[in-house]
């Protein structure tokens, strides 16, 4: 089993939003797809924003090539992310699941 994480920061008073946002788009995105056994949003509040981390687990990297594309590496984005989004990694980390 591989974990897949991801991280991206909002404005604080955008982070109902955008929680509601990755609920229309990642989150079915990451479900649907095959190999995928589960994703959840992670949330953290610090001052004037929030750090979010999108948590997903899968059967292997050629389940995540489903989601992701041949560069598993490489963090899926969306339409309005920009509209959300101060800051985010443009990548991804992968880890063996123990």
């Amino acid at each position: 089993m591989v974990a897949r994480t991801w991280r991206g920061w909002t404005r604080r008073e955008d982070a109902d939003a955008y929680v509601a946002y990755l609920e229309q788009t990642g989150m079915p995105a990451y479900r649907s797809t095959p190999g995928n056994l589960g994703a959840w949003i992670l949330r953290h509040d610090e001052e004037a924003r929030t750090e979010f981390v999108t948590l997903t687990f899968w059967e292997s990297l050629d389940a995540i090539r489903g989601f992701a594309g041949e560069d598993v590496e490489r963090a899926v984005f969306y339409a309005e992310d920009d509209r959300f989004l101060v800051q985010r990694e443009e990548t991804v980390t992968h880890w063996q699941v123990a």
